[in-house]
């Protein structure tokens, strides 16, 4: 069983029935990352979370395998992708150790890589699965400044919730850290650029080298 499993388990309804908090700035999102992919193009998604990205992006692609730790929230992404009639993705119960060898054209870490306690050990993983010259493409929270209320939220009202069960772990990456961590890996940074307003995450496309 993967470490959190549980946790996004049993979040899944939630997380499913709940609203994108920003649809302008992720459609923003999603239409860059389009612009980045090509019809042909076989993807990996890690933590694919509920199949939304991955279905939004099905349409644009050759075929898009998405993967995340919990079943349950595979389960509501076959769900959605069955709805839409969307046949050129798969869901697929894996961390980014043991996910599809690939290699793919791009892989996507939407999310993720700031609830990864092994972050230099996931980035060597998708390394391995994109083909050279391919792309990584992630967005991932980075720590606001310390005037942020969201800042004093993280380090004071984040610890009492994982206590609880009610928070997963969640590591507190700057910006140069992420930047470092992908360089590190074997990429080579392209873009990058913050989400609008206060919304402190972080999108980076990066090409691997060979």
């Amino acid at each position: 069983m993967y470490k959190s499993a549980k946790f996004w388990d049993r979040a899944a309804d939630k997380y499913a029935a709940s609203p994108i908090r920003n649809q302008e700035a992720y459609e923003a999102t999603l239409e860059q990352m389009r612009t980045l992919l090509s019809p042909n193009d076989t993807v990996l998604e890690l933590g694919c979370g509920t199949g939304t990205t991955a279905i939004a992006l099905a349409p644009s692609l050759g075929h898009i395998t998405a993967t995340d730790v919990s079943d349950a929230m595979l389960d509501k992404g076959r769900e959605k992708a069955e709805a839409a009639g969307t046949t050129n993705v798969d869901f697929v119960q894996s961390d980014a150790a043991d996910a599809p060898a690939g290699p793919f054209d791009a892989v996507l870490a939407m999310n993720l890589l700031h609830l990864l306690e092994d972050l230099d050990g996931a980035l060597a993983e998708i390394d391995k699965r994109t083909k050279p010259g391919g792309l990584f493409i992630s967005k991932t929270f980075c720590m606001p400044a310390k005037s942020s209320v969201i800042w004093w939220v993280i380090q004071f009202a984040l610890p009492v919730m994982q206590a609880i069960g009610k928070a997963p772990y969640f590591k507190k990456l700057s910006a140069a850290d992420l930047d470092a961590a992908i360089t590190r890996a074997g990429f080579t940074i392209l873009e990058t650029q913050m989400a609008p307003g206060k919304d402190p995450r972080r999108t980076v496309i990066a090409r691997k080298i060979n």
